[in-house]
């Protein structure tokens, strides 16, 4: 008898242990699934905002070749460029309902998400986007927002960042900024100082995230080169 009883309980445990198995695989396997399709939308809207800004480049380059040659000015001997400053040129873009601004590449995370034009629940579930600031690649301070969900996503990584790391910002101009890290700490989040520092006429960026434990704010700044 007490051998049976001795074997009955370890087929409950040995049950109890398969399926919890079972149970973690599963949760698993749908976070890898969720994770797998996230980041096919954001690299599909990455790609797409690409190609908007490789469309007005051509754009501006047919159109100022054109006109040098009406001008009589062999375009082989001009390099063409394209400058911000003005209003974009570059058709809406929208993901998960949200307009897309831009898109911040931080190398050294392999991050790569076009950024939002705001920060809701809804939205910082689709990619970051801008919290506050006078605008992406605009002489000031612009504070960009994303989620640290510690699977490395959006700002999960931001934690290994370090000064001289460095953070590209690209606009609906199709300006491409390079800014370098100079600054990171941990605050509350009551703190929102940093959003309104002066920048001394340069153009800057902040990175915020919550830290892993999600009792403080990780901030990051950046400038321009």
């Amino acid at each position: 008898m007490e051998v049976k009883k001795y074997n009955k309980i370890l087929t409950v445990i040995l049950v109890i242990v398969v399926i919890a198995i079972f149970v973690i695989l599963g949760f698993w396997v749908a976070d890898a699934i969720q994770r797998h399709n996230m980041n096919a939308g954001l690299n599909e809207a990455v790609d797409e905002f690409d190609n908007r800004i490789a469309h007005i480049k051509d754009r501006d380059n047919e159109v100022e070749d054109e006109n040098l040659v009406e001008l009589g000015i062999n375009v082989n001997d001009i390099q063409n460029t394209v400058s911000g400053g003005g209003n974009s040129r570059v058709a809406k873009q929208t993901y998960k309902g949200f307009t897309v601004v831009g898109k911040i590449e931080i190398p050294k995370i392999k991050a790569n998400y076009p950024v939002l034009d705001r920060t809701t629940d809804a939205s910082m579930k689709a990619s970051v986007g801008v919290l506050y600031g006078v605008g992406l690649n605009k002489v000031g301070n612009t504070v960009i927002a994303g989620h640290n969900y510690r699977n490395g996503t959006f700002f999960s990584n931001n934690k290994n960042l370090r000064n001289g790391d460095l953070i590209y910002i690209t606009d609906l101009e199709g300006v491409r900024i390079k800014y370098t890290i100079y600054n990171i700490y941990t605050t509350s989040s009551s703190d929102f100082d940093y959003a309104n520092r002066d920048t001394a006429g340069k153009r800057e960026v902040s990175l915020t995230t919550c830290t892993d434990d999600v009792n403080a704010r990780l901030i990051i700044w950046a400038k321009e080169d």
